[in-house]
């Protein structure tokens, strides 16, 4: 099995990195495979709407989005994380996930995720609510914790101090390791569940 890792924060090493380790030695000690891809000090642009993802296969612009689709596709499991930035995701992070689920045109169906976020003090539900519905749009299961997926601090290291903090990420890793073994094993006794086509019912016509 394995794990694609999404870390938003433009600090290497920071808090929200703490909070990945933690995951990421259950992971190993799971058995699951696990690839880390740092973006939030990257230059990536937001969607432009241009439709050409839907000509292309992928997004007009060759970024960071286009290298992380196949590593999306393969992989059984995405965590994505976040330190928060006025109750909200990094923006550079908000502008890959945009462009990564809208232009990656694979079947993201029962793909396990789980969302992360890092603050000093507040925003942390409001984020993670935001980054969740990603995975809530696109038929993936959502992982969960002993308590939601937060983890506190502002200097660099600092969040080492959030016990509880800390405890949550290992949980959700556990959680998330037994959900994706599960659905495999569901995979292989019943298939995927029947899709039914798109009903797009607009608004204004």
């Amino acid at each position: 099995m394995k794990v694609l890792i999404i870390n938003g924060s433009p600090r290497v090493g920071g808090n929200t990195s703490l909070a990945l380790e933690e995951m990421r030695k259950v992971f190993e000690a799971e058995g699951v495979e696990t690839e880390i891809f740092q973006v939030g000090g990257k230059d990536i642009r937001g969607c432009i709407a241009c439709g050409r993802c839907g000509e292309l296969g992928k997004c007009v612009f060759d970024d960071a989005v286009n290298e992380l689709a196949p590593k999306f596709e393969a992989a059984d499991g995405l965590v994505v994380a976040s330190p928060v930035y006025y109750a909200s995701a990094n923006a550079t992070l908000v502008a890959l996930l945009d462009r990564l689920f809208y232009s990656s045109r694979f079947d993201k169906a029962m793909k396990v995720g789980a969302s992360v976020v890092c603050a000093r003090r507040g925003g942390c539900s409001a984020t993670f609510d935001e980054l969740n519905k990603y995975f809530t749009i696109s038929g993936m299961p959502v992982a969960s914790s002993q308590y939601w997926n937060s983890i506190h601090g502002r200097a660099p290291g600092e969040a080492d101090e959030d016990g509880e903090g800390k405890q949550t990420m290992r949980t959700l890793a556990r959680n998330m390791t037994f959900l994706m073994k599960s659905i495999a094993l569901g995979k292989e006794k019943f298939g995927l569940p029947e899709k039914e086509k798109p009903i797009r019912t607009n608004f204004i016509k």
